[in-house]
C-alpha cells in the first residue's frame, strides 16, 4: 500500500538538520525495519517540512511507523495519507448507498 507521510519538525529536530543529520538514511532504515520501501523524501516550505512517499506491506506497518514517529517527539505534526483505489471505493459506496436508510 502506498502512503504519504507529512511532518513538521520541532525546533530541536530542525537543529539536527542544520548539524547535518542524514534524514534520508534514517527514514530508509526505519522503513526497512518494517518491510516498507522509500519512494521519495522531499523537504518543503510551508506548513510541513518534509513529505515522504513510501510503500508499506500493510496498514499496520503504516500506522506503526506513524505512531513511532509521533512518539519520538521530533515532530510538532505528523500525519499520514493512505493512497486509495477510488474506483473500488466508489463501487462499495454505490452498494452501500442503496442499502442505507437514513434516520428520520
Amino acid at each position: 500500500m502506498k502512503a504519504i507521510v507529512l511532518g513538521a519538525y520541532t525546533p530541536n529536530a530542525l537543529k539536527g538538520l542544520i548539524s547535518g543529520s542524514d534524514r534520508r538514511a534514517a527514514v530508509e532504515a526505519l522503513l526497512n525495519e518494517v518491510g516498507a520501501t522509500l519512494e521519495s523524501i522531499t523537504f518543503t516550505r510551508g506548513e510541513y517540512d518534509v513529505v515522504v512517499t513510501a510503500t508499506f506491506p500493510d496498514a499496520s506497518s503504516l500506522i506503526g511507523v506513524a505512531t513511532a514517529v509521533k512518539a519520538s517527539g521530533a515532530f510538532e505534526k505528523a500525519i499520514y495519507l493512505e493512497e486509495l483505489n477510488i474506483s473500488a471505493v466508489i463501487d462499495v459506496a454505490k452498494k452501500a448507498e442503496g442499502a442505507y436508510t437514513p434516520a428520520g
